[in-house]
């Protein structure tokens, strides 16, 4: 069992190095699920499949943002979705940057990616563990931890408190990365329909990028994660 559950954390975590994906609001957190599932082996779908609420109708992107939306009453979330690190620094070490605003380590979006892993290694076993929860943490902090204002700076808070103009929109800079960069895209290039955005990616994995998706898929290490290895 153990191979399918790798597998569902490859894709997943290839599909978030495609070069078009760069914003990460609810759209662009579905459109990463969505192709994620479709390249899911069938044993690994099947998990997928078993694990999601009945709700989502075997459809991972319709609850890939539900991370999102539950910080706001699980606030000891809050600090998972991001790793920032000291101003002036464009290097991240995991010891010094992924704790929590009391100092906890471990508590940021790598070990949370780590911690989700290991318990979804459990499918299939007698497990102490939420496997629904931890398939829909991993699925959206796979995302968040390639949004580049995920992993910024912790004196203006990701990007939060730069004000800037997104055409004539003001907005902070992180939500322009989170949101309106890929609003924008679909609205100009795929008549604001997140399934043509969507299609045109997957077109682009299986023939402009298809000799990348190997090195997209394998990490440098033994290791079974390694959400840090875009860090330098």
């Amino acid at each position: 069992m153990k191979c399918y559950k790798i597998q569902l954390l490859v894709t997943l975590s290839f599909i978030l190095l495609l070069p078009n994906t760069k914003g990460w609001g609810e759209d662009g957190h579905a459109i990463v699920c969505r192709i994620a599932q479709s390249r899911l082996s069938d044993s690994a779908a099947d998990a997928v499949k078993n694990l999601l609420p009945k709700y989502a109708q075997n459809d991972l992107g319709s609850v890939c943002s539900w991370a999102d939306r539950v910080r706001f009453y699980l606030h000891w979330s809050s600090a998972l979705h991001f790793a920032d690190t000291p101003d002036k620094l464009c290097n991240y070490q995991y010891d010094r940057d992924c704790k929590d605003q009391d100092g906890e380590k471990g508590r940021c979006v790598v070990g949370a990616i780590k911690n989700y892993t290991d318990q979804l290694l459990d499918y299939g076993k007698d497990t102490q563990y939420n496997l629904t929860q931890a398939l829909l943490f991993l699925s959206h902090f796979m995302g968040d931890v390639h949004q580049p204002l995920h992993v910024g700076f912790t004196s203006d808070k990701g990007g939060n408190l730069i004000n800037i103009h997104w055409y004539r929109r003001k907005q902070n800079l992180h939500h322009v990365w989170d949101v309106n960069i890929i609003e924008t895209a679909e609205e100009r290039f795929y008549d604001s329909d997140i399934n043509g955005f969507t299609k045109a990616i997957q077109e682009n994995i299986t023939k402009t990028w298809s000799d990348q998706v190997r090195g997209w898929e394998t990490c440098n290490s033994k290791e079974t994660t390694c959400p840090d290895i875009g860090f330098f």
